[in-house]
């Protein structure tokens, strides 16, 4: 996508993003969408700190087939915090809060989101969310897991879940402010010439993304109030001894809870197409199959959430259209994983750090998604239902896919968000140390679960110990890949060399401005005179040219 001229000298001596005012108060009350991703970036990094803490401990606790560090009560309230904070204060946020809010103006050539006011209120209300969370975990916790099953959270549990699910319901009005502003943003203020078909796959992504959260997160809202009603009034929603019925929660909580999965999946589908395109220096192979294909698993989305109550005691009929729709859900997904093998296909392949982190996302995300098929077979979900065949299907899904594609974008953007270069081969040696730590964590679990090791529980019969310590050696690679990036981010902030406007030469309207990017984004709005991802015009030799001439 080209845009009518690269930046002039006039848009250089503008004042960067970064500069333009310098105190807390500019940061706490900036209307500026890129300010307000990077509050973002430093909540979630706090959260996936905290969320990644609670795993280390259980994984500790699992070092011992018998108790060795912690309590069966003391476990569960690690695995609930765990599943709290990774679910809804990092997976579900980190790309499209932090990348979307980012990068959206800019991929379309706008100076801001529709609603820049509601913009800031969202990362205010997040933080009063997760607030009220962190205060339910430092009085003691939740012990229901994180996915509140009544009527054990609505009715039996001592823990403080009132305060855990608030917080809950409350950041989800963040996550329906934001989806409502990018759905606004995308219909309203694309730059002329920006049809719909020339849009960025990662936009894309967001629309369809957006589609969701407005869509499913009242759902969730309206259970977890349910769930506070019950417990403080004592009213008779989900509890059996008094006529309710606990598998309305799991309808509900599943209604919500497997579009997430998408919510967390979909922003980083469009950040590898958007990596994938650059590295190779070809166009995407099947544009409009990856854009609708979007659409399709956030329609998909919707209708498949039975197939986590296969064993709950929904009807044998039921359970059965539920496996063919979840078998049906997986062929958008596969269209896409298709179509970025087939760009790769006589590419002009660079193996740069964030294509690195986006080839270990396909490689683990086809693992997930076999695996999820396997899940979705009626006979083989009896025998691997609640076990931890289940939890590492799971990760490889949003650890494996979700955070590989964080990284990627991390990476990939990093330049023009901070105006500086990363060390290369820091960057590639975290790359391929979280690759092999991830498989070392949660492969073994593959084989636990098949073996019949139930999740959720601290202690285990012996013959399971081993693979456990596997999986415990792994994870601690796995950290050690988590931290490198840490430390050679921030000294890159410092003293990396300074970026250029496109060190990518990527083709997205993100990159014909300024490194870090002006307050306004653009002094003038570009006009967009291609199709998206025209790597035979960026790179040929008369275009260089004149760039050079230019600078």
């Amino acid at each position: 996508m080209i845009t009518s001229a690269p930046p002039s000298p006039r848009e250089r001596l503008q004042p960067s993003y970064l500069s333009d005012g310098t105190t807390l108060g500019s940061w706490l009350f900036t209307r500026d969408h890129k300010r307000i991703a990077l509050l973002y970036l430093f909540s979630i990094t706090t959260f996936f700190l905290v969320g990644g803490t609670a795993a280390i401990l259980m994984r500790l606790e699992l070092l011992s087939p018998t108790p060795y560090l912690v309590t069966s009560e003391t476990y569960n309230r690690l695995f609930t915090l765990h599943g709290v904070i990774m679910v809804w204060f990092f997976l579900i946020p980190a790309i499209p809060n932090v990348f979307g809010n980012f990068l959206l103006p800019l991929m379309i050539g706008a100076r801001d989101l529709a609603f820049p006011r509601l913009n800031l209120a969202s990362w205010y209300i997040f933080m009063a969310g997760a607030a009220l969370v962190l205060y339910s975990i430092l009085e003691g916790g939740a012990d229901t897991g994180w996915t509140f099953y009544t009527p054990y959270s609505s009715t039996y549990s001592n823990g403080y879940v009132v305060a855990m699910a608030s917080g809950i319901f409350i950041a989800g009005f963040s996550t329906i402010i934001t989806g409502l502003n990018f759905i606004v943003t995308i219909h309203t203020m694309r730059a002329p010439g920006l049809r719909w078909f020339r849009l960025p796959l990662f936009v894309w992504s967001l629309y369809s993304t957006s589609i969701i959260m407005v869509l499913a997160t009242p759902v969730l809202a309206i259970t977890l109030l349910l769930i506070c009603l019950e417990r403080l009034g004592g009213i008779p929603i989900f509890n059996p001894n008094f006529g309710g019925d606990p598998l309305l929660f799991q309808h509900l909580f599943w209604f919500y809870s497997h579009p997430a999965v998408y919510i967390m999946i979909l922003p980083g589908m469009g950040v590898v197409s958007e990596i994938v395109t650059c590295f190779s220096r070809r166009r995407i192979f099947g544009y409009t199959f990856v854009a609708y294909s979007s659409l399709a698993i956030a329609f998909l989305g919707f209708l498949v959430w039975g197939h986590h109550m296969f064993v709950s005691g929904q009807s044998i009929y039921s359970g059965m259209i539920f496996s063919l729709l979840s078998f049906l859900v997986s062929i958008p997904s596969a269209v896409k994983v298709f179509n970025w093998t087939a760009t790769f296909y006589q590419g002009r392949i660079r193996f740069d750090t964030p294509l690195l982190y986006i080839l270990g996302f396909i490689g683990l995300f086809t693992i997930g998604g076999l695996t999820g098929l396997v899940l979705a077979s009626l006979a083989l979900d009896i025998h691997l239902h609640d076990t931890y065949f289940v939890i590492a299907h799971f990760h490889y899904i949003m650890v494996g896919g979700m955070v590989m594609a964080y990284f990627a974008a991390l990476h990939f953007w990093w330049p023009k968000i901070t105006g500086k270069i990363y060390p290369e081969w820091p960057a590639r040696i975290a790359a391929v140390t979280i690759f092999i730590g991830f498989n070392l964590t949660f492969f073994p679990q593959f084989l636990l679960g098949y073996m019949g090791m139930p999740r959720r529980y601290p202690y285990y019969p012996p013959e399971f110990h081993f693979l456990n310590v596997c999986s415990t050696c792994g994870a601690a690679v796995l950290g050690l890949g988590y931290l490198l990036p840490a430390l050679y981010l921030t000294y890159s902030l410092f003293f990396g060399p300074k970026a250029s406007d496109n060190p990518w030469r990527a083709t997205g309207l993100e990159w014909q401005t300024t490194s870090p990017p002006p307050t306004r984004n653009f002094l003038e709005i570009p006009v967009v005179t291609r199709e998206a991802y025209d790597y035979d015009y960026i790179d040929s030799p008369l275009l260089a040219d004149k760039e050079a001439h230019d600078d």
